[in-house]
């Protein structure tokens, strides 16, 4: 008999493990996949992907993205199609934000990463030295001097100016701006259509010493590799009355210069009253702009890929985001690692 009794406690024994394991599992506060805003830019891809390791392997959620540009997805997340935007780059979107704030449709949730900059660039080899070509071109306002140095290959009377992707925030500014530099008549405003299309003509150029003038913004891969071969050109200083006419109006006749901004994290208003747990994971998310530049590279050498690029975040900033979240959650991430 107490053979028997033994054999049975030696059976019950892992089912009672078993059972015990989950038991311990973490319940997702939602039951259904948290919802994140696929933006078109690497970065948001990078903190997209953090995100998502950390809710599905700390709190037991499931994820999911839908791809988009801007403002098609803040409008989504005001609508309740989206639960959560990793960057939201409050400036470039400042009329949409406040709207869906003002409707208390969206939550700001604090900042992602303080010190984002956005500007117009040259390559130094243009600006450098006795024979650079558009030697002389500090600012925005000496660009019509040059427009034959970045001519045009479709409209060659003109200099080409190499925007925003289409669709997005910045490319809605850069184009406000480029009439208010009244660059209209000397320089076609250049959208293209993907940010893979930008960097890769940004590279390919720097790469062969050839012309070219663009906006860009950092933290980026393309900045964290040719940062140091360019100059951001002078524009008006920032000024925050200007900025918010040049933000409202359709056709400003005075721009001035991107403010350093910080990014902050946003969120669905009903999402957010129904997951505080995952809310305050969120609010306590934030990374740098240095920091987040050194993964992108490390993503752009390692084929692109968001999620690797997170877990190779996740492995060497242990001390950082084990802050985020509480003590259970940290040891199931760090376990999936």
């Amino acid at each position: 008999m107490l053979k028997k009794l033994a054999v049975l406690a030696l059976v019950a024994t892992p089912l009672l493990a078993s059972t015990a394991a989950m038991a311990a599992e973490p319940k997702c506060e939602v039951d259904r996949p948290v919802v994140f805003a696929g933006l078109d830019w690497d970065s948001n891809s990078f903190h997209t992907a953090i995100a998502s390791f950390v809710l599905e392997h700390g709190y037991g959620c499931k994820t999911d993205k839908i791809p988009g540009s801007t403002i098609p997805l803040l409008n989504g997340m005001a609508r309740g199609d989206i639960d959560v935007t990793m960057e939201i780059w409050e400036d470039n979107v400042k009329d949409a934000w406040e709207v869906a704030l003002e409707k208390d449709q969206v939550v700001d949730l604090g900042v992602n990463f303080p010190d984002a900059i956005q500007g117009w660039f040259v390559p130094k080899y243009l600006i450098e030295g006795d024979d650079a070509k558009a030697k002389g071109l500090k600012s925005v306002a000496d660009l019509p001097k040059f427009k034959d140095v970045f001519k045009d290959p479709e409209e060659p009377e003109k200099g080409r100016f190499y925007n925003c992707i289409a669709g997005w925030g910045c490319e809605v500014i850069n184009t406000k701006k480029f009439g208010a530099y009244g660059l209209d008549d000397s320089y076609v405003n250049f959208k293209p259509g993907t940010g893979a299309a930008l960097s890769a003509a940004i590279l390919s150029n720097i790469k062969r010493k050839k012309p070219i003038v663009f906006y860009y913004w950092g933290p980026t891969s393309v900045l964290g590799k040719v940062g140091d071969q360019v100059t951001m050109l002078e524009e008006p200083k920032f000024d925050e009355a200007l900025w918010d006419k040049l933000s409202k109006e359709d056709a400003p006749k005075e721009a001035c210069a991107y403010p350093i901004v910080p990014v902050i994290v946003g969120a669905n208003k009903k999402f957010a009253e129904s997951a505080p747990m995952i809310v305050e994971f969120l609010k306590n998310y934030e990374t740098t702009n240095a920091m987040v530049s050194e993964a992108l590279a490390f993503m752009e050498d390692n084929g692109g890929d968001a999620e690797v690029a997170a877990k190779d975040f996740l492995k060497k900033n242990e001390d950082l985001w084990t802050k985020w979240v509480p003590e259970d959650v940290a040891g199931r991430v760090k376990a999936a690692l």
